[in-house]
């Protein structure tokens, strides 16, 4: 025998058969799955390389003149969209100098730049620096000491961590250190030491990252040196300049120089 029993609040049907205990409801719906059509064990998103720089940075250089940026210019001057750094015979250093800029004293942050250097060159891009006497050369306003992203046209020692006027070698090309007293201490390498193979003969993309005691250099998307800054006097900001060295004649420039804050 069957009854049948109507709810009719729900309109829900209930069967009862014989005179047993036995009800028949109906089967709860099935789990909710998940909207993304990713199975339950499924790989989660990958990293990916990034397209462009991303948002926040802005142009530091018009490329058609210095305005923002101090320098001596005998060495200086903008030419085809690019800033030119150039030593002649004519205009030998005795000490270093640089084209400082003019908009601030950035803590952490994110330089890009272009640059192009004739093989004998010597030069590199500063950060978190301060303007000092220069005793060689006092007419020499623009002399810089602190962090650098050291350029060289024989690529010996391109896209280091070097501290100008200061602690000098911080990380060599390959090495990830971490400094608290000189000399640094080397605790891990990164891909194939000093792999030079990653810098072109024409224009390289470079690109620094400075948050707090970590500093990062990469060349053309290549990670190059890095090194952890716990000195206890380490300066924590301050000037950006680029620089020509001494030594012979040569020829450096720079284009697409963008910074974002962090």
């Amino acid at each position: 025998m069957m009854e049948m029993a109507m709810d009719y609040m729900t309109g829900r049907r209930t069967f009862i058969v014989g005179m047993g205990a036995l009800a028949v409801f109906p089967r709860p719906a099935a789990a909710a799955q998940p909207s993304d059509g990713r199975g339950r064990h499924a790989m989660p998103p990958m990293p990916r390389p990034i397209d462009g720089d991303g948002p926040g940075f802005r142009p530091l250089f018009d490329g058609r003149t210095l305005s923002g940026w101090r320098g001596d210019p005998r060495y200086w001057r903008v030419e085809d969209g690019a800033m030119i750094g150039e030593v002649t015979p004519d205009t030998l250093l005795r000490s270093n100098t640089f084209l400082i800029w003019n908009g601030g004293k950035p803590e952490d942050f994110e330089l890009k730049f272009d640059y192009r250097i004739t093989p004998g060159g010597n030069s590199g891009v500063n950060y978190r620096s301060a303007v000092v006497k220069d005793e060689v050369t006092p007419a020499n306003r623009f002399a810089l000491s602190g962090l650098q992203f050291d350029i060289d046209g024989r690529n010996l020692f391109t896209a280091m961590v070097y501290e100008e006027r200061g602690r000098s070698f911080i990380a060599r090309r390959g090495q990830f250190s971490r400094t608290t007293t000189p000399p640094s201490q080397v605790i891990g390498a990164i891909g194939e030491p000093g792999s030079s193979r990653t810098i072109k003969a024409d224009w390289n993309e470079a690109h620094i990252i400075a948050k707090g005691p970590s500093l990062y250099h990469l060349l053309n998307g290549q990670l190059m040196a890095a090194a952890i800054d716990e000195s206890k006097g380490r300066r924590r900001n301050g000037e950006i300049g680029i620089q020509v060295h001494v030594g012979p004649p040569m020829k450096v420039e720079y284009r697409n120089i963008r910074l974002k804050l962090l």
